[in-house]
């Protein structure tokens, strides 16, 4: 009879900087500073304090509605780790929330110019947009379900918000295409698109495994606050079969981008080398999110969750190339 294979946490901190929604900001400020470094663009500190301030917000708001919605309508086994992390720590995390909010809002009103103030109200209505339509009991019609998902438009705003400041500031000079800084916008869209997709993917494989786990030995549900018991050797087999099955449809989308981000960056290379380098960063995060799903069987839920999120940090590879090149 086959041994159920040991799964990998994340380390502490690692475990940490997601629980507590600093994984958002984070790759917020790497991916800002990436598109400014490709476009040749030099941000004003307050820019990457901004976003960072104002993803933190966002997604700390976004898991505490999510955990009151999911408890206070019982379904809870729609709630990950993080969200019982933030309704444990509710206070805390709110009133953080609060002040972020109160100093992204001083500094827009104090230092972002007029026109920039303009431009970034747009993406705030499409901000409220998302939450009015996530977070409320209305359902979409079902033509629209895919393109207007939690994971399609999260991709969408997040890259938005990252990219805005240096499409603000670039000034294409005589000659130069147009093209390149709203391409590489679009592939890294799809790689947040990517990202949340698999995450969302990841996790209701995990919950229902562990359901499957918990209903072969006792024959009852399970509750998330519950400490689940280990699945018998049999059972942790049957899982792993059946998820063997799956492994070479799940990761396609991950390929066929990763697949795309090399033709993009050839093509870039001639024309924008800066482009076609953070492309190349993004490429290499959609390979490794590709080797995660091929890998997810190893880790724990937890594991994979924050590790698909550092994945995301790719971009941060350019900046040695940055410091060369000044």
């Amino acid at each position: 009879m086959p041994v159920a294979r040991r799964r990998l946490d994340a380390p502490a901190p690692l475990r940490l900087w997601h629980l507590a929604s600093l994984d958002a900001p984070t790759v917020a400020v790497v991916w800002a500073l990436g598109f400014a470094w490709a476009a040749r663009v030099k941000l004003p500190p307050w820019v990457p304090v901004l976003l960072a301030l104002v993803a933190w917000t966002v997604y700390i708001a976004d898991r505490l509605l999510d955990a009151r919605n999911g408890l206070r309508t019982g379904e809870i086994q729609r709630l990950r780790e993080r969200h019982f992390f933030h309704h444990r720590h509710r206070k805390i995390l709110g009133s953080l929330a609060v002040a972020s909010a109160c100093i992204a809002a001083w500094i827009v009103f104090s230092l972002m110019p007029a026109g920039a103030l303009e431009r970034n109200s747009l993406l705030a209505a499409a901000a409220v947009a998302y939450f009015s339509g996530v977070h409320t009991s209305r359902r979409l019609p079902q033509v629209l379900t895919p393109l207007l998902s939690k994971e399609f438009l999260v991709g969408v705003l997040f890259t938005a918000a990252c990219v805005q400041p240096s499409l603000s500031r670039a000034a294409a000079g005589p000659g130069e295409p147009p093209w390149p800084p709203i391409a590489v916008a679009a592939y890294f869209a799809a790689l947040a698109w990517l990202n949340c997709q698999s995450i969302e993917r990841w996790e209701s494989e995990a919950a229902e495994q562990t359901g499957k786990a918990l209903v072969a030995r006792k024959g009852t549900s399970f509750s998330p606050y519950m400490n689940p018991a280990k699945p018998d050797r049999a059972l942790a087999s049957e899982i792993q079969n059946s998820d063997n099955s799956r492994l070479i449809c799940s990761s396609a989308p991950a390929v066929l981008l990763t697949l795309a981000g090399l033709l993009q960056a050839a093509v870039l290379l001639p024309i924008e080398p800066r482009t076609a380098a953070l492309v190349a960063a993004g490429t290499l995060s959609a390979l490794l999110l590709a080797l995660l799903d091929r890998l997810r069987n190893r880790f724990t839920p937890l594991a994979l969750r924050s590790a698909a999120d550092l994945v995301l940090l790719s971009p941060a590879l350019v900046w040695p190339i940055a410091l060369l090149c000044r």
